[in-house]
């Protein structure tokens, strides 16, 4: 194979990482909701914010074409924000409402609701 084949092969590469890295990332930045929540520790949301800054910041391991790096750092966060999230009963999905409102009730059988 020729330079040019290898060249296109690496833009690619290197778009499909730079994409995966900014769904991720969008990711984190919705997960944001689980930041404001009591129950989790200031341990998983200050990793959470550490890991968006890193992504966005020139410093990085890895030079910017290679993206692993900061992939790795926000699944790690997401990771451990969903995992605090669900010690401490927090319902990090789509109807969560109804989750909680269901704890809630089955918390306080007597009350009028």
């Amino acid at each position: 194979m020729d330079s040019t084949v290898w060249l296109v092969l690496a833009a690619v590469a290197a778009l499909i990482m730079l994409a995966l890295a900014v769904v991720l990332l969008v990711r984190v930045v919705r997960a944001r909701k689980l930041l404001a929540d009591a129950g989790i520790p200031l341990r998983d949301k200050a990793l959470v914010w550490a890991a968006i800054i890193y992504t966005v910041s020139p410093v990085d391991l890895l030079p910017d074409p290679v993206y692993l790096d900061d992939i790795g750092f926000l699944l790690v966060a997401l990771r451990s924000l969903h995992a605090a999230a669900s010690a401490a009963g927090v319902r990090t999905g789509a109807g969560g409402r109804e989750r909680s409102r269901r704890s809630e009730v089955e918390s306080h059988p007597d009350a009028v609701h």
